[in-house]
């Protein structure tokens, strides 16, 4: 079974926080409302340098989802 590169989550014990998840390597939650990012994997240093370079496009493409999906339902 395929799943959708991100998904968007909340639970009601976070009234606040809205989440995009990441279902690809690398897995994260991005809370939307104060950009922090949850990651699910564990990294080796080298695997952080590599991350860091890919972390700003993951983000825009992250947020870019929940804006169109957002539009889809107003």
């Amino acid at each position: 079974m395929d799943l959708p590169k991100f998904l968007i989550a909340d639970s009601s014990e976070l009234d606040e926080a809205i989440f995009v998840a990441h279902t690809e390597y690398p897995r994260f939650f991005l809370n939307i409302v104060n950009d922090e990012i949850h990651w699910m994997e564990e990294f080796e240093q080298e695997d952080k340098e590599e991350l860091e370079s890919q972390v700003t496009v993951l983000i825009e493409q992250a947020l870019d989802f929940y804006d169109k999906e957002i539009e889809n339902f107003e």
